[in-house]
């Protein structure tokens, strides 16, 4: 009987350790890759080759402002994953950024376990995260003090402000296909400002995630992503991962991640007032829906 006690006791002092470790646990919203002096352009098609090397998709890139890129992949867990979890296809790209600060050139990425545990996903896309580990580097994850998961499979930013299932419900169609034809026709046109950097189809599922570049100026800078990144982005190691932002095409609905979640989710320190704070860029999340919900043919108020 005593060998049972002391067995039953060392199991549950084993159990109590894991489930006060998984609480100490806390993930951050980017991955410092790698930094150091050299030229983006050349710094940028080396992370492209390496991310292809390691068995990722490169899915398309951009430039959202000049001494930044970002490069959007994907890879068989992260499709897997988005198949199995409602909006998953939100989580179906990680993003990779290069930026030019100073003489130095960072490599960062989207931390995957951060944004699984944000967006809700099947599982916690540990074996992307080695992966992008392999390729790239890792220094530090970076971005916030951290979150733990279930912290994170809950967030909001304060009361009142959206949760990750409630997004906006940009346009609705009659089918799946007619309602990647508008999204696809209006970012081409792009008269809002807002066009494609990437498409990514989730395999077995009606699905389809855009990452979309936003241009604006004068009355209209409020969407953009140079100004937002301008006020928001400012400590020394860059979270240009941040963008693009995203479309989501599901069925027959169209769409996109509410702004003061997506944006919050990116930056959860960010302060509500003050210099480089919400405050300065409260215009932001409405510019951005009205623009968003334009292109894909919906209404100035679409919720």
């Amino acid at each position: 009987m005593s060998n049972i006690r002391r067995t039953l006791g060392a199991v549950t002092l084993a159990l109590s350790a894991t489930f006060a470790f998984a609480q100490d646990v806390v993930l951050k919203p980017f991955v410092l890759a790698s930094k150091g002096p050299g030229d983006l352009a050349q710094k940028l098609e080396a992370t492209k080759a390496a991310l292809t090397k390691a068995g990722f998709t490169v899915a398309g890139s951009y430039s959202p402002y000049p001494g930044a890129a970002v490069i959007g992949v994907t890879d068989e867990e992260l499709l897997g994953n988005a198949a199995k979890s409602e909006h998953g296809g939100f989580g179906a790209v990680m993003r990779v950024s290069v930026t030019k600060v100073k003489d130095q050139v960072q490599v960062s990425y989207t931390n995957p376990p951060y944004l699984a545990n944000a967006y809700r996903m099947a599982g916690e896309l540990k074996g992307t995260a080695a992966k992008l580990q392999a390729a790239l580097g890792r220094i530090e994850e970076f971005g916030a003090q951290g979150l733990a998961p279930a912290k994170l499979r809950s967030y909001h930013y304060t009361f009142g402000m959206e949760y990750f299932d409630e997004p906006n419900t940009l346009a609705s169609y009659g089918s799946y296909e007619e309602a990647l034809k508008a999204v696809e026709a209006g970012l081409a046109a792009g008269k809002q400002g807002v066009t494609k950097v990437y498409r990514v189809d989730v395999p077995g599922k009606k699905e389809t995630l855009f990452g979309v570049a936003m241009k604006g100026d004068g009355d209209n800078k409020y969407m953009d992503d140079k100004y937002i990144m301008s006020e928001i982005d400012f400590k020394d190691v860059k979270s240009t991962a941040h963008l693009p932002y995203d479309i989501l095409v599901s069925d027959n609905k169209v769409y996109a991640q509410y702004a003061r979640f997506r944006i919050a989710i990116s930056f959860p320190d960010l302060s509500m007032m003050g210099a480089n704070s919400f405050m300065n860029i409260m215009s932001a999340p409405e510019a951005m829906r009205t623009a968003l919900a334009l292109t894909v043919g919906g209404k100035e108020d679409a919720r």
